[in-house]
């Protein structure tokens, strides 16, 4: 029987560039027999509306064409039920679907996996930020990484990833480190004064950045990697190696596990996915085999 796909895509990814793909991705996904329904939102409250209403439909699957955000986005709409969710990653990180298994850089090959339908359950998480929940299947990122965010977010030149590195070098001029306050399962709480904490249920974020390099999808808990004060030349020493992971055994980077993470900070945002959710403090709960993901 043809599987019935709900497409769901955002027109916006890289900049609009990657709405060539959806063609070709549409007719593999045809010529293997799915039925398509493509969901486009006016905005991101649409989508997620459209994307609910889908999944109400109860398709075969709800596949995501672009990038973290609009996988963030997906996950609100499948999690908890028996819709599977299929990604073409079609972004400019794509740091999920890399975690996951899915072909990051071969759109067609992520079609094929789509078409297999063999769900994998693995787990996402739930963030709250005061009175607003949502759930979360990669990172967590508050301190220096989400100032970031947050003054890429307010930068209109240069476009992309250029954007971010713009904005990581003026927020390293005024950066100086937070104290954080950090609570796992309810024990003692950790004080440090800190440059990050990170909070993950998939070892990556911002393009390739292994962050959190041993976190798994599937293990029923969140990996906390905190990354304590600093001088800001250590920091540039050190930063790099986020690339290959190696900055964990570095003496101010340390790592734990837990299914709960109570996250308190002053004037800190926090980002899930890439997306901002609001100020903490924030509460992080692990929500084990919450998603079904075809990989």
């Amino acid at each position: 029987m043809a599987p019935q796909l709900a497409l769901l895509v955002n027109p916006t990814a890289r900049g609009g560039r990657t709405l060539r793909l959806l063609e070709p991705v549409a007719r593999r996904l045809r010529a293997g027999g799915a039925e398509l329904s493509v969901i486009v939102g006016e905005d991101a409250a649409d989508a997620l509306e459209r994307a609910c209403a889908a999944v109400a439909e109860r398709p075969d699957a709800l596949v995501a064409f672009g990038g973290d955000g609009l996988v963030h986005l997906a996950v609100q709409a499948v999690a908890g039920t028996d819709v599977p969710l299929g990604i073409i990653p079609a972004g400019t990180g794509n740091d999920i679907a890399t975690a996951l298994g899915v072909p990051r850089k071969d759109p067609i090959g992520a079609a094929r996996t789509v078409l297999r339908m063999r769900p994998r359950l693995v787990d996402a998480a739930c963030i709250r930020s005061g009175a607003a929940e949502e759930l979360f299947a990669g990172v967590v990122c508050c301190g220096f990484d989400s100032r970031v965010n947050e003054r890429a977010n307010r930068l209109t030149w240069p476009p992309g990833m250029a954007r971010y590195l713009v904005a990581t070098a003026q927020e390293l001029r005024a950066f100086e480190p937070i104290p954080f306050r950090v609570t796992l399962d309810g024990g003692e709480p950790i004080e440090r004064e800190a440059m990050m904490v990170a909070v993950a249920n998939t070892c990556s974020y911002g393009a390739g950045m292994m962050v959190c390099p041993d976190a798994r999808p599937d293990d029923g808990l969140l990996d906390v990697v905190m990354v304590e004060a600093l001088s800001k030349r250590e920091f540039l020493r050190v930063f790099p190696r986020v690339y290959r992971g190696t900055h964990v055994t570095h003496r101010a980077v340390s790592v734990r596990r837990a299914k709960t993470v109570v996250l308190e900070a002053p004037g800190v945002v926090a980002y899930a996915d890439g997306e901002r959710v609001g100020p903490v403090p924030v509460t992080c709960e692990i929500r084990p085999g919450a998603l079904r993901v075809l990989t």
